[in-house]
């Protein structure tokens, strides 16, 4: 006959498939609730994956294509244009270390919202900026970070974000992936080429590729001449 103490070990091992069983069809469990997703465009999805996956609490960053047309699109598709996609991120966080404003907030200072035909030196549809939501809630908060971008960047600025309902995220093709780390030179020869950081600096100041709390312009005197 068994002893208590190996009986109930017994029971332990017997139980915990089950119970990890349990929580992976939980719909609110603590394991579904271990990341979430957020669809951005940006221009270059080269520039763009690496300036959102080097944050705290980022899982991933994957480079595709949002808001388009046809299923499966290929780069040579969406960069000859017709298709409707743009060049997008897929960015998998962690809620508990990063929250969706705050990637918000990083994404408006990574792109220049005032450009609606293209980003930096790279033009057409391809590469205009979009805010892909998923839920009621990404758009909210989406609303919601337009209204303090345009404040920080002063009403003078028109901005040209757009901000659209997520269908369907298609990744990009593996030479793509990560193409900063694997091609670090001549990615960084493209990035200055085509004038990205020096405008990311003249629009967004100190606030450049950051992700910290909206900044509202000083409030003019109402007597100023």
């Amino acid at each position: 006959m068994p002893s208590p103490q190996l009986d109930r070990l017994l029971q332990q091992v017997l139980l915990l498939p089950l119970l990890l069983l349990f929580l992976l069809l939980q719909p609110g469990s603590v394991l579904a609730a271990a990341q979430q997703e957020a669809v951005f465009a940006g221009g270059c999805f080269w520039c763009l994956e690496h300036d959102l996956e080097t944050l705290p609490g980022v899982i991933s960053a994957e480079s595709g294509y949002s808001g388009g047309r046809i299923d499966h699109p290929t780069y040579k598709q969406v960069s000859r244009g017709g298709t409707g996609h743009a060049e997008s991120v897929l960015v998998r966080f962690d809620p508990q270390r990063i929250s969706y404003e705050m990637l918000l907030r990083a994404f408006w200072r990574n792109v220049d919202p005032t450009d609606a035909a293209g980003q930096f030196c790279d033009r057409g549809s391809s590469y205009r900026p979009v805010i892909f939501t998923a839920s009621t809630e990404q758009r909210a908060a989406a609303d919601q970070s337009l209204r303090l971008a345009q404040q920080e960047l002063g009403q003078t600025q028109a901005i040209a974000v757009s901000i659209e309902p997520l269908q369907r995220f298609w990744p990009a093709e593996g030479y793509h992936q990560d193409y900063a780390e694997r091609n670090p030179v001549p990615y960084r020869y493209y990035r200055w080429r085509c004038g990205r950081d020096a405008r990311l600096d003249q629009l967004w100041g100190e606030q450049a590729r950051g992700s910290g709390v909206w900044i509202s312009p000083p409030a003019t005197p109402a007597n100023a001449g």
